[in-house]
């Protein structure tokens, strides 16, 4: 896996943390990110864009938050003189592909490492197919034109994932759907809705999940996780703080965005990592809002 500065962890139900285990092999030319973990996970908000990880289950608790130490930097990342913007779909008009974002039947999140199954994919105009209730609206409000996802199986086959990419107008509509979209998981007024795949994949749509989100450039990239059993997460799930790390920073930023912006280089650190938490609850049996 990329060598990436380990964020500054709060957990809420219980404490969790999202870091995979392999900081050392993370590339610290990365660019920031805030990631946010939900009511019953974590929330990580990096200094610069933001990945937000949410944990999809019913109960909220009150466990006092939990720090994990930071042993590296966190680095802003601008494009080259030769690559292109990416804040703006005026400087970035090229809608994104299928064969752009899931190329293969086989996706490999850094080199050396298991290939996930990818089960299907799908490319669309209307982002509340893959983000209902509230923040499905929300998205549509700020100028959400694309969405590009995927559904896959871990390499381990025990769980079950929708991954994938949204498009909206400019960065400065992404980070207001970013910072939006936690209060909207707390209060249950929406969901990051998953792809069903067919026969044995039902899971990925209505148990309970974490799930991720994460902005780059006027993109939000996600991913939500599951049991393949459709069995309740649990917060201290390790392989699914890993699949998240692989799918949302180390496939869609360092892979499919990085590509795209043609040669991100690093810039001095930012400031540190913020804090705060959202949640969201399993479908089971609810309308698309969650209530």
């Amino acid at each position: 896996m990329s060598e990436s500065p380990n964020p500054l962890l709060r957990a809420t139900d219980p404490p969790d943390d999202f870091e995979p285990g392999r900081a050392g092999r993370r590339r610290s030319g990365g660019r920031a990110w805030q990631v946010l973990i939900g009511g019953t996970a974590v929330l990580v908000l990096l200094a610069l864009g933001g990945l937000a990880v949410a944990t999809l289950l019913e109960d909220k608790t009150s466990t006092p938050p939990a720090a994990l130490p930071s042993d590296q930097p966190v680095v802003e990342q601008s494009a080259a003189a030769n690559g292109h913007d990416i804040d703006s779909r005026d400087t970035d008009q090229s809608a994104l592909t299928v064969k752009e974002v899931f190329p293969n039947k086989q996706l490999v999140a850094d080199d050396g490492r298991p290939a996930y199954q990818v089960l299907k994919t799908q490319a669309g105009t209307d982002c509340t197919a893959a983000a209902t209730g509230e923040i499905g609206d929300l998205l549509a409000r700020l100028g959400c034109n694309q969405v590009v996802r995927a559904t896959l199986r871990s390499p381990d086959g025990d769980h079950l994932l929708t991954a994938g990419l949204f498009n909206l107008t400019d960065a400065a509509s992404a980070q207001r759907a970013r910072d939006r979209i936690r209060q909207l998981l707390d209060d249950r007024q929406g969901r990051f809705q998953g792809l069903s795949a067919g026969d044995g994949t039902d899971a990925v749509t209505t148990a309970a999940a974490r799930v991720g989100w994460q902005v780059r450039g006027h993109y939000i990239a996600y991913c939500l996780v599951t049991r393949a059993d459709g069995e309740q997460i649990s917060s201290s799930d390790a392989k699914t703080r890993e699949i998240l790390y692989d799918m949302i920073e180390s496939y869609l930023n360092r892979g499919v965005l990085e590509r795209r912006a043609n040669g991100g280089v690093a810039s001095q650190p930012t400031a540190s990592p913020t804090e705060s938490t959202a949640s969201q609850s399993a479908t089971n049996g609810r309308n698309s809002s969650g209530n």
